[in-house]
């Protein structure tokens, strides 16, 4: 049986971030400007076409409630925070007080401060230190991938029924599928992609799109 996917060239692929709502945002365009300034470790920062799926997605489960696992410069916050239902909140964690700084910046330029609170510091011991009542609707991980498993179980049991669980960067740039993986990051996000394709607690669907985008619903 044929295999069903286009393969995507830079024509392409410009035409399908044209392709989108909103897809000449002059302040996200001016962010991503300003990040990609930062020289290489600007490829931390989302693609456009993820940042307009998250929207839609936040606002299409009327999510009320969301957290981020890596924030960087402030990209996915902002697509996160616009989708958000009136009165929503934005919990951001990340470790970098220097790149958070401009994260802040934009989301009083896009509007947006005031539904989000950024804590800075290590990822796993502030979701350890969460009051046990907060819940979530909507949770993005976008930090380090050998510890993705623990933001994982950590996150899920606060997610509320029929909310969403999004993971970046899980095709680690197209190196997963074929020969033995070597390097720690690789073999963690090949272990979570099998283990979520198995867990009962969540329903799951592994996206091609920029990096690979898994996508989780909590059953």
């Amino acid at each position: 049986m044929k295999l069903k996917y286009i393969p995507l060239n830079d024509r392409l692929y410009r035409y399908v971030c044209a392709c989108r709502s909103n897809a000449d945002d002059p302040l996200l365009e001016a962010l991503r400007q300003e990040t990609e300034a930062l020289g290489d470790v600007s490829r931390m920062q989302i693609s456009r076409e993820q940042g307009s799926f998250m929207t839609l997605l936040v606002a299409a489960v009327g999510a009320k409630s969301a957290i981020e696992v890596g924030t960087f410069t402030g990209y996915s916050s902002i697509c996160i925070a616009r989708g958000l239902s009136p009165r929503g909140r934005l919990l951001c964690l990340d470790a970098s007080a220097e790149w958070t700084a401009i994260a802040r910046r934009y989301w009083a330029l896009a509007g947006v401060a005031n539904r989000i609170e950024l804590r800075l510091g290590d990822a796993i011991p502030t979701l350890e230190k969460l009051p046990r009542p907060a819940t979530f609707d909507f949770a993005f991980i976008d930090a380090a991938k050998e510890e993705y498993q623990d933001y994982y179980e950590l996150i899920l049991p606060r997610i509320r029924r029929n909310g969403l669980i999004f993971f970046d960067n899980m095709l680690w740039g197209g190196r997963l599928g074929g020969r033995r993986l070597t390097q720690g990051s690789g073999r963690a996000i090949d272990k979570l992609n099998r283990k979520l394709a198995r867990d009962d607690r969540v329903e799951c669907v592994l996206l091609p799109i920029a990096d690979g985008l898994q996508l989780c619903r909590k059953l």
